[in-house]
């Protein structure tokens, strides 16, 4: 477990350098290290209160309450009530990686734009009031998990939360004044896309929480979702072009890899494989419309994030299996499940782009969310930093 939640971990850096090659470069610095600082200040938060809100004792299935802030009444041989095979202090420092890399996703969709400082004070707000409820809700024992709804390693709520979360800082914020130059370095893409696709082991064999058969199953089913979707998305940009597309195959895995996630360890192999493919027909289909609409979601985040998780957990509510663990969907007779499963997705959704809109409405009452236009213009390193990515 402790080696999982250290793949978990790399993916923070991994996601830093996919984002980071995706920008200009003039920003380039500026989100890796909004990625980067959240390896800190949420690891702050999770440990002296944001654990014990997730994951101590339920209020009115709720949130949870201050039982564990600070890491108190949890010694070193304390045992994970859910697993007496790991102690509560692997849980919680396993669960803090979940929490580190989820609200930085929504960095790629404000790409160019938010001041760091007011990015400071909307992830605090988010994780408080959008992550630490949800993972309570669906992980912690909270309402979502008591009526039934499953998540197996966070379709809900990393992927869910953060790409609707990201649309509603899109539409807040506005359009960059100056359009994006291209992709800086496709080696950084390149190279982040592996510590992610990496780092995604952890995430979803982990997430089984010990070493089992269904350890065995959420790893390959990771593999296979990733693999077809990748391959699903370049085939297909290739026939509306007729040219390669790294940046497709590179897309079309993460897709492939949020869309499984909340399904890995309930789905046979043979279903992952089509949730690789509809991942990449759903995604490529969202990031059009993002595209038609004119959203600035800079690095795609609602479309392969948000709608990949979306329409991950409707697919677990299709595909799930009581063979594997969990219960049976909607091709194995469970249709109450998949109905709530579904309804879980849209609550969820909802949930976190409204919340999102309020939260970053209110950072922006506290410190001006947007830097001013010569920023956009020189770029966001020389303007806030004094730093920059490539001093030639």
């Amino acid at each position: 477990m402790l080696i999982a939640a250290a793949l978990v971990f790399i993916m923070t850096p991994g996601l830093a350098l996919f984002y980071g090659g995706m920008v200009n470069k003039k920003n380039a610095v500026t989100m890796m290290m909004q990625n980067f600082f959240s390896a800190g200040w949420t690891t702050v938060l999770w440990v002296t209160f944001g654990f014990s809100l997730a994951f101590s004792r339920d209020i009115a299935g709720v949130i949870g309450n201050l039982h564990y802030a600070f890491l108190t009444h949890i010694s070193p041989s304390t045992l994970f009530p859910g697993n007496d095979q790991i102690s509560m202090l692997t849980f919680m420092v396993y669960q803090l990686m979940f929490a580190i890399i989820t609200p930085v996703l929504m960095t790629g969709a404000f790409a160019d734009r938010m001041r760091f400082k007011a990015f400071i004070v909307f992830l605090t707000l988010w994780l408080i009031f959008v992550y630490f409820p949800l993972a309570h809700w669906v992980w912690g024992g909270g309402f979502l998990a008591k009526w039934g709804v499953e998540d197996f390693a966070g379709g809900l709520v990393v992927h869910t939360s953060a790409g609707f979360g990201a649309l509603a800082a899109v539409l807040y914020l506005g359009k960059r004044k100056f359009p994006k130059e291209g992709n800086h370095s496709l080696p950084l893409i390149l190279i982040g896309t592996a510590l992610l696709w990496f780092g995604w082991f952890g995430f979803n064999a982990g997430s089984a929480l010990r070493v089992d058969l269904d350890t065995n199953v959420a790893f390959v089913n990771t593999m296979e979702a990733a693999a077809f979707a990748a391959v699903t998305w370049m085939f297909w940009d290739y026939w509306r072009t007729g040219r390669w597309s790294a940046i497709g195959f590179m897309a079309g895995s993460i897709a492939g890899l949020a869309t499984v996630t909340p399904a890995a360890g309930f789905v046979t192999p043979q279903a992952a494989m089509v949730i690789g493919i509809v991942a990449a027909i759903v995604c490529h289909l969202a990031v059009d419309y993002k595209n038609r609409k004119g959203w600035d979601d800079a690095l795609d985040v609602w479309g392969v994030h948000g709608m990949g998780g979306f329409t991950g957990i409707i697919l677990l509510g299709l595909f799930g299996s009581s063979a594997i663990l969990g219960s049976n969907g909607l091709i194995y007779g469970g249709g109450t499940f998949f109905l709530k499963e579904t309804a879980a997705a849209i609550f969820v959704a909802i949930y976190a782009f409204v919340i999102s809109y309020i939260l970053i409405w209110i950072t922006d009452r506290i410190t001006p969310v947007r830097v001013p236009e010569e920023a956009e213009k020189v770029g966001l390193d020389e303007y806030e930093w004094a730093e920059e990515a490539y001093a030639l």
